[in-house]
């Protein structure tokens, strides 16, 4: 309280309160030192000049944007925000996108992990695991549950008997997933040409397959994806495929690639896993109408937009890197030397793996991944350095090149905009001016803020947030 009392009390509080608002409350602000200037390309007059000198804390604060809710809740809700943009804009058009491509086949298809041991789950009210409650596995443990989880239930995704489950495994897909979702896009392809009697050559002169797919976290710690697919004509979304190429053929090659993929881990002698998708395949139309049967397309734009903002921490694991920055939790810096910052554990300074605040399931997860990633044979799957993402290190959210605009556009269109409101307010030319040049020194002073800070900042991101909803509800009608 007494360092909330000094900030608001300090007499540069006003603009400190500014810059925060201007971030949208941003959890953990990189401070900036430097200057900028505007000047005439033509005469070398300085237009415009601005520097943290002239600031009362002699900083800028700059957004982290981390994508995490976990992490920053305020630059989170930037990057949902994105993509959900994102994601619409390819299934309704705009920002590039045709309005056309509206109507062209598209399914919100959702793959699931396989099984590698009964967990509890929900089940809409009905017991957990009712048959064969009453039997035991070979640890004494029993195989089935007649409780009702309800959807708060910490045991929800933890393993009846944790020594029959699968971790290897387990943790030996989740490194692969990224493989398998590479494998899932090729084959599409090939069935698609198949399903329509050609080869792969002469379909991909005809059909182009687009698609956006976000990685969410069950409460079993394994990931599943969801995926927007997208048929179009041969050059762009643009054009519209062939008639022949309708939502019943995207269908059944979905359905037929999720059954053919495979992937065999490297050679180990703990034994090799044949890797695939797991047995729950959802595939459901993307329709104009949102009171048809399927979903609507701001129904799937929010739905990926959503998860796309998630990490493994719900699962009940942390959302920071458990390896040492120094060796990547190998312990060693050379074939001779042990790494000084972590003295040959490989993990990160005062970090205990037993003394982990997470779940017995994620902490045995975490565990599997350690212990895996000390053998040579898995040692390009770099687990230790992803053990706290349970061994998944691939990319969360994915699209491709021509499913609509990219969140680099987003940015980019954003800082535009803020650059000639502010160009317009000191009466300065337009963005993008031949006649005029920005020179910039900037070096890293900081990152986040002090206690009293912190409980500023986080009540300025609630008003913030308050005020966008309103605003998005006032858009919307």
């Amino acid at each position: 309280m007494v360092d909330l009392a000094r900030v608001v009390n300090s007499p540069g509080y006003r603009r400190w309160k500014a810059m925060v608002a201007a971030i949208g409350g941003c959890s953990h602000p990189i401070h900036l030192a430097g200057e900028s200037l505007i000047v005439d390309a033509r005469t070398g007059e300085v237009l415009h000049t601005y520097r943290t000198d002239d600031e009362p804390s002699g900083r800028l604060l700059v957004a982290c944007g981390n994508r995490r809710a976990s992490v920053c809740p305020a630059c989170s809700e930037v990057y949902r925000a994105d993509t959900f943009q994102l994601i619409r804009a390819g299934l309704s058009g705009g920002k590039g996108a045709p309005e056309t491509v509206s109507a062209h086949p598209r399914a919100f298809v959702t793959l699931t992990a396989p099984s590698f041991g009964p967990v509890h789950s929900e089940r809409d009210g009905k017991p957990c695991r009712p048959r064969r409650r009453d039997k035991l596995c070979e640890h004494q443990r029993p195989v089935g549950c007649h409780v009702r989880h309800d959807r708060h239930d910490p045991r929800l995704g933890q393993p009846l008997c944790p020594d029959c489950y699968d971790y290897t495994g387990a943790v030996l897909w989740q490194a692969h997933a990224g493989g398998l979702w590479h494998r899932f896009t090729l084959e599409v392809r090939r069935s698609l040409a198949s399903g329509a009697g050609m080869s792969r050559r002469e379909f991909s002169r005809l059909v182009r397959v687009s698609f956006a797919k976000v990685a969410e976290y069950q409460r079993r710690g394994l990931v599943h994806f969801h995926a927007v697919i997208r048929l179009d004509g041969p050059g762009s979304s643009q054009e519209p495929p062939p008639d022949w190429a309708d939502h019943l053929l995207l269908v059944r090659a979905v359905s037929a690639a999720v059954q053919r993929v495979r992937l065999v881990t490297p050679p180990s002698p703990l034994g090799r896993w044949e890797l695939r998708w797991g047995d729950q395949l959802d595939i459901r139309p993307i329709l104009l109408d949102p009171n048809a049967e399927g979903l609507s397309e701001r129904a799937v734009a929010g739905y990926i937009a959503k998860y796309a903002t998630k990490g493994a921490e719900a699962s009940g694991t942390v959302d920071h890197r458990l390896s040492c920055p120094a060796c990547a939790g190998r312990g060693r810096l050379s074939l001779m030397a042990t790494c000084g910052l972590c003295h040959g554990t490989g993990l990160k300074p005062g970090l205990h793996l037993d003394a982990l605040p997470v779940t017995e399931h994620a902490r045995r997860m975490i565990r599997t991944c350690w212990d895996l990633g000390a053998r040579p044979e898995f040692a390009a799957l770099r687990l230790r350095p992803w053990a706290h993402m349970l061994g998944f290190r691939g990319h969360f959210s994915t699209k491709s090149r021509r499913y609509s605009t990219t969140l680099g556009d987003l940015r980019s269109a954003r800082a535009q905009h803020r650059a000639a409101e502010a160009r317009e307010h000191h009466g300065l030319p337009a963005v993008g001016d031949a006649t005029t040049l920005v020179l910039g020194h900037w070096r890293f002073a900081g990152i986040g803020y002090t206690p009293g800070e912190a409980i500023m900042a986080e009540h300025i991101r609630q008003r913030v947030q308050t005020a966008r909803k309103i605003a998005a509800e006032a858009e919307d009608g």
